[in-house]
């Protein structure tokens, strides 16, 4: 039997032990924040304000952005901290909190992303009941059920994985708690609880992904019958975006949870953490705003409104 002892702490994966290339680290990941935070609050914050953007649609890409800076800021600002202060350490706290948060904004995020891929069937499939089925009621009942599916996912794989008794080390080889990096601490053989609460969330994501798929496989069948080529552009203009986010998500998680745990640190696990951990968030909001006019337009009538309330402030100053 392993000695078990009480772990108040973890040590994380430092990305160098060198105080230049830890400085680095933290530029490079404070520039990728900023970006990623100045990106996904100006959707938010345009998607608000604009009453044009007062759609179902628009209504879950600004939930959709909320998720991307909250899973961001669940990571990113902690290992820059630990760089800064040449630190590894997290409290055991701090621990079950990352992982909490991690996978409900990321259950959450794969929900909205669902969600949004049902919105753009019925809008393009069903146009004359789109009202009808995508009301205020039914956007807010659908936002809700996609973050309370994240928690209760969340508090499952929490708390199956936070259960076990970590006897073999309390070092985590990634740059921030995951879970199956602490599987392979326990020392228990009730982690095959939690690998089966991996695989049945697996199934449920795999199900999901079936949803789009069909959902987009009539989407475009009923573009292809759309006369009108101004149609097809303003179908392609809003689907297009969301697939592409699809793919973005899917792929970078798929690449970092399909891949055996290695025993020893490796570039491999610290590069695929980084592509889907910080990737997606940084990278969606660029996306989504490409040639979308009505993101362009609200963006400029916002810039303009921040000039003239600058100027005003002058005015009144002086």
């Amino acid at each position: 039997m392993p000695n078990c002892t009480t772990v108040t702490e973890f040590l994380l994966l430092g990305f160098s032990d060198t105080r230049e290339l830890q400085i680095l680290h933290f530029v490079i990941f404070l520039a990728v924040y900023l970006a990623a935070l100045v990106g996904n609050l100006l959707v938010t914050t345009v998607v608000t304000m604009d009453h044009h953007l007062h759609s179902p649609m628009y209504y879950f890409l600004a939930n959709l952005s909320i998720l991307d800076l909250g899973a961001i800021s669940v990571i990113v600002p902690n290992s820059m901290a630990n760089s800064l202060l040449s630190t590894k350490t997290i409290s055991y706290a701090g621990c079950v909190s990352q992982v909490f948060l991690l996978i409900l904004f990321c259950s959450a995020d794969f929900s909205f992303l669902t969600i949004m891929a049902y919105d753009r069937y019925i809008a393009i499939c069903k146009p004359l009941h789109y009202e009808i089925i995508m009301n205020r009621r039914a956007c807010i009942q659908m936002a809700a059920s996609a973050w309370a599916a994240g928690a209760i996912n969340s508090a499952v794989h929490t708390g199956n994985t936070f259960s076990l008794p970590f006897c073999h080390s309390n070092i985590i080889n990634q740059f921030f708690c995951e879970v199956p990096q602490l599987l392979k601490l326990s020392c228990s053989d009730t982690y095959r609880r939690e690998l089966a609460a991996l695989a049945f969330s697996v199934f449920l994501c795999l199900g999901c992904f079936v949803f789009i798929i069909v959902s987009y496989v009539q989407i475009f069948t009923t573009v292809w019958s759309i006369p009108s080529e101004q149609g097809w552009q303003k179908a392609f203009s809003t689907c297009i975006p969301h697939l592409i986010v699809v793919s973005l998500f899917l792929s970078t998680t798929s690449i970092a949870y399909t891949k055996p745990v290695s025993d020893s640190p490796s570039p491999l696990d610290l590069l695929a953490a980084v592509l889907y951990s910080v990737v997606p968030p940084l990278m969606n909001p660029v996306i989504y705003s490409m040639r979308n006019r009505e993101i362009e337009a609200a963006l400029r009538k916002l810039l303009h409104r921040l000039i003239r309330s600058k100027n005003s402030l002058s005015m009144f100053l002086s």
